[in-house]
């Protein structure tokens, strides 16, 4: 299937802004392609208003591979002629190192890596163990004060944890969390379809983020990626991997691809706003703008159809951060 349109734009949670339902990101992609390319990719899809990159400092905790893809599509940005008001910057601040690496040195660090001075959002990331949610969301509200950047949102939190952040900032009058982004595809939907994230989503105005959509490329038909990619929450990859031929067949079925389909999917849950997914080539990149199309012919059709998709049922809990089991495997 072909797009051919502008994309379209969703509201990132109630207090958030309009954000292309696409977004490209940073991690192991401008990296990997020749500079030109990159250039021309960035150019090509801001014209077609996919205008949000995730670009992210990947020196922490289990990023710390000293990567410089964040410096590359700073360069990129600029040869493409694309202006600073004309794209949306999302970064990260990790929890790793928190707080010895204080929130203020490292958006230092990010943005001047990128040649920018300011973010759009930023995404506070993922953390195992105890965690001061307070002063996360103290020092956070600082940044957006210092005009660094504007709204915020969390990467695979728990529930419960982003529900006292929301909950925190509000009673503080400071800026509350607007999205979380979250691990979400056709075979990991237990924690962005549970009743926890339901009741963020409808009760708290929070927006859905979803990244890893493609499980590495494992859903779009590379079945042995030869890169580093997300972790494997629930032990599950080899039944996501066994799984590809019923994507490829569903797919088909409604005549498209399954990169198309595990993007469609995500769409119709009701918070998406956004997902994102890393491109190497504008024939990737229109590949997945074609997922708008077989959204708006079967998008009604989509969820009964990749049912028995669903491959973390029952193995990750629906009020868990990714990296935690459901109860009859903790």
């Amino acid at each position: 299937m072909e797009y051919s349109g502008q994309v379209p734009r969703r509201r990132l949670g109630e207090r958030g802004p309009l954000v292309p339902v696409f977004g490209l990101g940073s991690w192991n992609t401008w990296d990997r392609m020749e500079r030109d390319d990159a250039v021309a990719l960035i150019r090509y899809a801001v014209d077609r208003g996919v205008n949000l990159f995730d670009v992210a400092h990947y020196n922490f905790g289990p990023h710390a591979e000293n990567a410089v893809t964040d410096i590359i599509f700073g360069e990129a940005v600029v040869e493409a002629g694309v202006a600073r008001d004309d794209y949306l910057l999302c970064g990260k601040l990790w929890l790793w190192e928190y707080p010895k690496s204080s929130f203020a040195e490292q958006i230092d660090t990010s943005l001047s890596r990128i040649g920018t001075d300011r973010a759009d959002s930023v995404v506070v990331g993922d953390f195992f163990g105890d965690l001061d949610i307070r002063a996360v969301v103290t020092d956070v509200a600082e940044l957006v004060r210092a005009g660094r950047f504007q709204t915020w949102g969390v990467n695979n939190w728990s529930a419960d944890d982003l529900w006292f952040a929301r909950d925190f900032a509000i009673a503080e009058g400071m800026e509350p969390p607007s999205f979380a982004q979250l691990k979400y595809s056709l075979a990991r939907r237990s924690v962005p379809d549970g009743t926890p994230y339901g009741r963020l989503f409808t009760e708290g105005g929070m927006g859905l983020q979803a990244s890893d959509v493609f499980e590495g490329g494992i859903l779009a038909g590379k079945l042995n990626p030869q890169r580093k990619i997300g972790a494997d929450p629930g032990g599950i990859r080899d039944r996501i991997r066994d799984s590809y031929p019923e994507v490829k067949r569903i797919a088909e079925g409604f005549g498209a691809t399954p990169a198309q389909l595990a993007i469609a999917f995500t769409l119709t849950h009701p918070a998406a706003a956004n997902v994102l997914f890393g491109a190497s080539s504008r024939a990737q990149l229109d590949e997945n703008l074609g997922a708008l199309e077989l959204l708006e012919r079967h998008g009604d059709e989509l969820r009964s159809a990749v049912g028995s998709l669903w491959i973390d049922k029952g193995v990750v809990a629906p009020d868990a951060s990714w990296g935690t089991d459901a109860p009859n495997k903790a």
